[in-house]
């Protein structure tokens, strides 16, 4: 048992709360709340705590973007992507806490200095088997760009932010026009439907703004030439070539799009020469490391929270009692309390029973299975009772999981 601030008993026996943390230094601020960094107090290991609003999500109606956020990075766990590694919620937050990366985003780092092609080279390489990862997983990110993009303290890029990513299905392209105006593909405007083509066009729009900068981008998007200045030192032309195979209007003939894509990436010029396995393992030395001798992030944000708060965020216990029959809002709060289950990857990683690659173990999952596996398990016993009464009707069964390829699994948030 513990203290923290002198109020709450600490007991990391009990479900994952704010009381397990220490609240450490705002690093970020997005709408409905903040980033900071936190210590687990038994492990002393640093995490990123990102906190929402539950009266500003509810106000702004982004609670199914909360949801579908939540859901897709249950799935996701990969060495170049910002991993979710616990939930939990109280009367006030959401809370999600992830790895941390102290070395800060690419935006902060492109607007201090400019990068030799090898450093940049290193970046996209392993932003591309970031995404590569999360296309085989069914997800399309939509919002790749230099802000979302974060080093470690060694200096390996991660994509980070899946607020608006969403799961896709072959047979149903997107037709929304999600992400930053700047990075967001010709086919998203053009009309028709999209796909996970959109993150190989922002990644090509992320590459060149590490090159030449801040033109603008958004002039480029659907018919304006694109230019590619002289520089000083001047661009490879091999540099050149992979930035405009990225920015290539026609999906059929964009770098990193369709089957063979990767392959592609893997076999251009300028990447012909990376050990990708080795590289996508983190085994590589990144060529630029973020200095460990000053601040990577903003330090504006940690004076709000000093200077602006009118209550600073701190370990509560809970004491809201959900009405199940009340205004709007209260039943946006029981939405929230069913929706936003803890989350402990600790406890995933002692159980023993990780077998089937979707649900994560043997038979039935335990109760305390992460919520996207039990929602997979519901649907396989759903498809289980369909295929049964197809067969009696001898009907042609279909795979409901297979068909799903990755949509999401907290019902109808999908965009």
């Amino acid at each position: 048992m513990g203290n923290v601030n002198g109020r709450i008993d600490v007991d990391f026996e009990e479900q994952v709360n704010l009381s397990h943390f220490k609240l450490l230094r705002v690093v970020g601020r997005g709408a409905f709340g903040k980033v900071r960094i936190v210590e687990r107090l038994d492990t002393k290991r640093l995490f990123a705590l990102k906190y929402i609003s539950k009266n500003e999500c509810i106000k702004m109606d982004a609670l199914r973007n909360i949801f579908r956020e939540r859901a897709i990075l249950e799935e996701l766990d990969h060495p170049l992507v910002c991993n979710l590694r616990f939930a939990f919620q109280d009367d006030e937050y959401m809370y999600m806490v992830m790895d941390l990366m102290i070395g800060g985003d690419l935006r902060f780092h492109l607007n201090r200095k400019t990068f030799t092609e090898d450093a940049i080279r290193f970046w996209i390489a392993e932003l591309a088997c970031a995404i590569r990862y999360l296309h085989s997983k069914g997800v399309v990110h939509r919002d790749m760009k230099p802000d979302n993009v974060l080093l470690d303290d060694r200096g390996h890029a991660h994509i980070t932010d899946f607020n608006i990513a969403t799961h896709i299905r072959p047979d149903k392209p997107l037709t929304s026009h999600s992400g930053t105006c700047a990075y967001m593909a010709p086919e998203v405007f053009r009309g028709g439907g999209y796909g996970v083509t959109v993150d190989w066009w922002s990644l090509g729009i992320t590459f060149y703004e590490c090159v030449y900068g801040r033109e603008d981008l958004k002039k480029m998007i659907v018919k304006a030439p694109i230019k590619y200045p002289d520089m000083d030192p001047p661009v490879s032309p091999a540099c050149v070539s992979a930035i405009q195979g990225f920015l290539e209007r026609d999906i059929n003939r964009r770098l990193g799009c369709g089957p063979n894509g990767f392959i592609h990436i893997q076999n251009h010029l300028f990447f012909r020469n990376i050990d990708w396995p080795t590289l996508e393992s983190k085994e590589v030395q990144p060529i630029f490391r973020p200095s460990s001798d000053r601040i990577n992030f903003d330090a504006t944000y940690d004076l709000e929270e000093l200077l602006l708060e009118e209550q600073p965020l701190e370990a509560k216990s809970r004491r809201r009692k959900i009405r199940k029959v009340g205004s709007e809002k209260e039943e946006q709060f029981l939405l929230i309390e069913e929706k936003f289950k803890p989350f402990d990857y600790t406890v995933f990683e002692r159980y023993e029973g990780w077998v089937d690659p979707v649900t994560r173990c043997v038979g039935d999952p335990p109760e305390w299975v992460k919520p996207a596996a039990v929602e997979v398990e519901n649907i396989r016993e759903r498809e289980s009772q369909e295929l049964q009464h197809n067969s009696r009707n001898n009907s042609r069964p279909v795979s409901i999981v297979g068909a799903l390829g990755g949509m999401p699994l907290d019902n109808g948030v999908q965009v």
